[in-house]
């Protein structure tokens, strides 16, 4: 389960700067998060697809928030794959 405080770390961690809390690197920290919450919980829950859904939608929200990076800010795209550990 991904609570308010976890949250509140991630944020902390990937801020750009103090009062940052929705640059594309927060946003796609806590897509990374919330995904690999999910996908736990699928691997018991097999027939949940509602979950599954939520699971893509997501995904795709990352995938489109990483290539606006890629686009318009490539240095900062290339710290956030790497420290998410994300396309290796």
């Amino acid at each position: 389960m991904f609570t308010a405080e976890d949250k509140q770390n991630v944020i902390k961690d990937y801020a750009v700067h103090e009062t940052d809390t929705g640059s594309p690197e927060v946003q796609v920290a806590i897509l990374t998060h919330r995904i690999t919450d999910l996908t736990e919980h699928l691997k018991t829950h097999k027939k949940d697809h509602a979950s599954r859904r939520g699971l893509l939608k997501m995904v795709g929200k990352r995938s489109s928030l990483l290539k606006y990076l890629m686009r318009n800010e490539r240095d900062r795209y290339n710290t956030i794959i790497s420290r998410l550990g994300l396309r290796k």
